[in-house]
């Protein structure tokens, strides 16, 4: 295996982990708005992800690094295709970061709901477009044979990537309201089953829609395995949600994920950005990379980094592990 075809499966596996991770980070923020009741309520889903919201967003972070480094070609085509979705993507970050920061800075009410509605919608708006942005690279888009995204704005938003939008939606949410069940106790937590059960239903055609599409229109034998995980994993997590074993569901909603997007990824290889024009235009591992010295020494770096940052992360979830409900919420000044 070439250093060019390692560095696109590690940017796979980073890819993995933020949606994995993010996933359920997403949902809870949108939950926000579907599943507490009160303030109180609010403050408990929102310290579910407190301490572990800004740890997800490393995966973002070395992903996006990672393609400017190891595929500088993917990297320009696919943030000037993406421009003004990018730009979007980058300010709800932001002030959805700003917004886990700044909430509790004031104690007046219209204060703290501004920034919660922030975060709820910001979340929102995150998880469709990243499915969208997701969805169009594997379906090809307008590439010329200068490496340049020649189509228009309106183009990004097709059948196939609207599909993907709504599938990133439903199971960020879903995955986010089987996290809530098991972070959470008392009313929110018998809540956020039930609700993860009708999501789920939902949640489980929407997948296998777009996993078939995906499967129809660029498909093999590997994307086919990962498919069968994929749907499989989501239904018995839906199954684990109705029988109360929250452990097992929240895993099994994570290989969901890990799976979808997996085979996301076996359909592009050896391309990282198919073009839709002419197949010859299509940005593959081997045009789009860098030089093999770069990827060498890329490759020492992470070997070195990446298992520090995944121990120190893990320690974050083992020091934050356990259940909260409105009884360790502090009464409002």
């Amino acid at each position: 295996m070439e250093l060019h075809d390692v560095w696109f499966v590690l940017i796979a596996v980073l890819w993995i982990g933020y949606f994995f991770l993010e996933g359920f980070d997403f949902g809870v923020g949108i939950l926000t708005k579907l599943l507490a009741r009160n303030r109180a309520e609010k403050r408990v889903l929102i310290n579910t992800i407190g301490p572990v919201w800004d740890g997800n967003e490393v995966w973002l972070i070395s992903a996006v690094g990672a393609t400017f480094a190891a595929f500088p070609e993917w990297y320009a085509t696919l943030l000037s295709g993406f421009y003004l979705p990018v730009l979007v993507i980058l300010v709800c970050l932001i002030v959805r970061g700003v917004a886990f920061e700044y909430r509790h800075k004031r104690d007046e009410e219209q204060w703290q709901r501004n920034w919660e509605n922030a975060i709820f919608w910001t979340s929102l708006v995150l998880a469709v477009l990243w499915g969208v942005v997701f969805g169009n690279i594997v379906r090809g888009m307008k590439i010329d044979a200068d490496s340049e995204y020649v189509g228009s704005l309106w183009d990004l938003f097709n059948p196939y990537a609207l599909l993907g939008g709504l599938v990133t939606l439903a199971l960020f949410t879903f995955h986010g309201a089987v996290f809530t069940g098991l972070k959470t106790v008392g009313e929110i937590r018998e809540r956020a089953g039930k609700l993860a059960q009708r999501l789920g239903l939902v949640t489980v055609v929407l997948v296998a829609v777009f996993l078939l599409w995906t499967q129809a229109d660029r498909g093999n034998g590997e994307t086919l395995v990962a498919m069968v995980v994929a749907v499989a994993a989501l239904v018995s997590a839906l199954g684990a949600v109705k029988a109360g074993r929250e452990g097992w569901s929240f895993a099994l909603s994570g290989v969901a994920i890990v799976a979808a997007v997996a085979m996301l990824f076996l359909a592009l290889f050896p391309n990282v950005m198919p073009s839709s024009l002419n197949a010859d235009w299509s940005l593959t591992v081997t045009n789009a990379s860098s030089a093999p010295y770069t990827l060498k020494i890329m490759t020492w770096c992470a070997a070195i980094a990446t298992p520090l940052v995944m121990l120190y992360q893990g320690w974050t979830y083992w020091v934050f592990r356990k259940r909260i409900g409105t009884q360790h919420i502090a009464d409002a000044h």
